[in-house]
């Protein structure tokens, strides 16, 4: 397993961790998390956690293998939201945050973890040349069988997100495209 590197000055929990778990300088315990949907956006992310999430970025990742839907009905959101779907051709584009673990019930409860919403699921991530294994992300338990566009709200937040951290611009512009045809088939008058 590759050494994880270090964004912050840490010391390194025992690789038999179930996500790749640190300590922080002031001793907090900490976990990696990959956002590729609304959590992308530090502004969005701090509403839901109560704290500015800018200064546990590590920076814009990919994960290999994936790709993205929308294939879960937010509840809260009356809206397609995004999930990670297997896919050996494709790959997602995303933030890779380091948080405090106490933040990570916050996290479950913007995720609809406990409604049976999203579930942990453990992945490997690329930051530039450097490999993250374990990481955690969220995918959807029980997937839609196709796919329901995002309101407009949902939307900017997700393209802020991709914006503001630094997603590539061929990325971004497939994300909006993305969007843009599932909008536009939901909604035919719109054409």
């Amino acid at each position: 397993m590759a050494d994880l590197p270090e964004p912050h000055p840490t010391v390194k929990f025992p690789s038999s961790q179930l996500s790749a778990s640190k300590v922080s300088e002031y001793g907090e315990a900490m976990f990696y998390y990959f956002a590729y949907g609304s959590c992308m956006c530090p502004v969005d992310l701090k509403r839901t956690l109560g704290e500015c999430t800018y200064n546990y970025v590590v920076g814009v990742a990919r994960l290999s293998g994936y790709k993205l839907g929308f294939y879960y009905r937010s509840p809260h959101r009356d809206c397609g939201c995004l999930d990670i779907v297997k896919d050996v051709d494709s790959y997602v584009e995303g933030v890779l945050y380091c948080l405090p673990m106490r933040l990570s019930d916050l996290l479950d409860g913007r995720e609809d973890v406990s409604m049976g919403g999203y579930q942990h699921e453990f992945v490997t991530v690329k930051v530039g040349n450097m490999v993250y294994p374990n990481v955690r992300t969220y995918s959807v338990i029980n997937k839609l069988p196709c796919e329901i566009a995002p309101n407009d709200w949902y939307s900017n937040v997700v393209l802020r997100g991709a914006s503001t951290c630094g997603l590539t611009e061929k990325y971004f512009w497939q994300l909006f495209d993305h969007i843009y045809r599932l909008q536009l088939h939901s909604n035919p008058l719109a054409s």
